[in-house]
């Protein structure tokens, strides 16, 4: 079993090349894999390995970068290793807005649990936003919420722009970061009602049963677990080979799906070339399977 991590801090952060260098070596010695983003306001990431691996490296990142808590953090686990490798970034900013915040901007007051976010949302003069990516939105969201359709965060500020100042405002998104940096925007805008769902939705998918939830589908995660449930339960979705968009059960039954090749979202896009090259990929990793040997585009199971 593996424990996967999902974190993030605003800190003021030096020697970005340095401490990247650092933790790379770390995560190999350790056998940690998944991504971290470092840059001059933060860290985050999503990180997975062994339990003791994860809590040596829980450990290794407060003192390297001396704080005791994370702004937030999330735990789930895995049967399979769902990363490939390990990765250390370095960024400008560890949510693109085109500005740095520090942990003294957060708006700590209006982070709310699960349950009071229920409460927040039923009523209808809430206006309830998805800061998540198009694709996301797809794959589950909160009944009555809003995407505005933004395929760059960078661009996220023109549909802000656009919102009432009196009405409450509900934002969530899948650890809680992307909220952060949005609400302190929010608030230099002059909006006084804004709110955020604390942990994002995996903190609510781990602690409101579904009985009691306002959650539509599963929540999509940049990993080879692909989407989870309620509990954080292994999902139902798969990666299509051909787009690396997420894809439900029920688009496996479209004519425009062929495994490992398309299916109903890419089908269409794709060129003769392209699907050809796929099929020639996916012959391999059947070819691979039938013999027992592992092949290049195997997820670990083990």
């Amino acid at each position: 079993m593996f424990k996967v991590f999902g974190f993030y801090k605003f800190i003021k952060i030096k020697s970005l090349k340095k401490n990247k260098d650092f933790l790379q070596k770390f995560f190999k010695l350790n056998n940690i894999r998944g991504t971290i983003i470092i840059a001059k306001e933060g860290l985050n990431g999503t990180i997975s390995g062994r339990v003791k691996d994860i809590d040596k490296t829980n450990k290794k990142l407060k003192s390297l970068f001396t704080f005791k808590q994370f702004d937030n953090s999330n735990e789930s686990k895995s049967k399979f290793q769902p990363f490939h490798k390990p990765k250390v970034k370095i960024k400008k900013e560890i949510v693109p807005m085109n500005f740095t915040i520090n942990s003294k901007d957060r708006n700590i007051q209006n982070h709310l649990e699960p349950k009071d976010w229920n409460k927040l949302i039923k009523n209808k003069d809430t206006h309830i936003i998805d800061t998540r990516k198009p694709f996301e939105y797809k794959v589950g969201t909160f009944k009555k919420s809003v995407n505005p359709n933004v395929n760059n965060f960078r661009d996220f500020p023109k549909y802000l722009n656009k919102l009432k100042k009196n009405k409450p405002v509900a934002m969530f998104c899948t650890g809680g970061i992307r909220c952060e940096k949005t609400s302190v925007y929010l608030k230099k805008k002059g909006f006084k009602n804004i709110y955020q769902l604390n942990g994002g939705i995996l903190n609510y998918l781990k602690k409101i049963k579904k009985t009691e939830s306002l959650w539509k589908g599963e929540c999509f995660v940049f990993d080879n677990r692909i989407s989870l449930k309620h509990g954080l339960k292994l999902g139902s979705h798969s990666m299509c080979s051909g787009c690396r968009m997420p894809i439900a059960p029920k688009d496996k039954s479209s004519k425009k799906f062929e495994e490992g090749v398309s299916c109903p979202n890419c089908h269409d896009n794709l060129t003769e070339t392209q699907k050809s090259r796929f099929r020639m990929r996916q012959s391999q990793i059947y070819k691979a399977k039938q013999s027992g040997k592992k092949h290049i585009f195997q997820k670990e199971f083990k």
